[in-house]
């Protein structure tokens, strides 16, 4: 959150002021630098476990590497705290913690952990053993009174912040492919950091023009909340009127820019949209 959340000061400021602050994580990341204490969890390729994917795929992950120095894996991290709580924990390991899943979601009733182990991917729902699994849902019909799906109309929202003459651009957040989210894993990847290592936002040409900057040049981005300087790179896939950027970037937060208004229904801020103004900081590069 101290990266990812929008409006990062009032973020990284509430985060701050906590009487106690605990993070689990594999890297003492933006927010664990706030953390009281740090719990040191382990990556994917240290540990046993399972997860699935958004086309429901359930896998079987299992160790490569040794857990370095003081790391743990996290399901024995959560179970110590939980035993430290007084709840009655004793998961002799992940085979366990995902027979009580199966339990829990009938969705997963028929995947085993030692289905996983033999065939590494099982696809979800698999209502019971001998049911096969449904890589395609709703074939047929779908889970209604008629079979019929269902339309929703819905009336478009206008965003929160408008851009006006003071803040006359938008400004656009989103991932570049070198880096993932907040940077937190790949930016500590040299090749993928080497690939992409500095800051930058994207701009039409005709954009750059009306200030004066050519590609490679600095500019100062600014919303109602904050202002950061970076390159601008043109592109002319960026929308006349809008600024691009990743927020990847520590050095460079775009989060410190964007606001913090939420969807009414889904509670998701509006990271890709506030009002902006760009000013020209130097450098100009055809």
């Amino acid at each position: 959150p101290a990266m990812s959340d929008p409006d990062l000061e009032h973020a990284r400021a509430a985060l701050a002021g906590l009487e106690h602050l605990v993070v689990q994580d594999i890297f003492l990341t933006e927010t664990a630098m706030l953390a009281d204490v740090v719990l040191p969890a382990s990556s994917l390729y240290e540990k046993s476990g399972s997860f699935t994917n958004t086309d429901r795929l359930v896998q079987l992950s299992q160790p490569v590497l040794p857990l370095p120095g003081e790391a743990r894996q996290d399901w024995w991290i959560i179970q110590q705290i939980a035993q430290r709580m007084g709840l009655d924990w004793d998961y002799a390991g992940p085979a366990e913690i995902f027979a009580e899943l199966t339990r829990a979601m009938p969705s997963y009733a028929g995947i085993t952990w030692a289905a996983l182990e033999g065939e590494g991917a099982v696809v979800a729902p698999k209502v019971a053993v001998d049911v096969p699994s449904q890589p395609v849902l709703f074939q047929s019909d779908f889970p209604t009174a008629n079979g019929l799906g269902r339309f929703v109309p819905v009336t478009p929202l206008p965003a929160a912040e408008l851009p006006d003459a003071d803040y006359p651009m938008v400004l656009i957040t989103g991932r570049v492919l070198e880096h993932w989210h907040t940077g937190s894993m790949t930016r500590r990847a040299d090749v993928l950091d080497a690939l992409d290592p500095v800051p930058w936002c994207g701009m039409h040409p005709d954009d750059m023009a009306k200030i004066g900057v050519g590609h490679g040049g600095r500019v100062e981005l600014e919303t109602r909340r904050g202002q950061i300087e970076l390159e601008v790179r043109a592109d002319e896939g960026v929308q006349r009127g809008s600024v691009f950027m990743a927020f990847c970037y520590v050095e460079a937060a775009a989060n410190l820019l964007t606001q913090p208004a939420l969807d009414p229904v889904g509670k998701i801020p509006e990271f890709k949209y506030c009002a902006l103004r760009v000013r020209f900081k130097g450098v100009r590069v055809v």
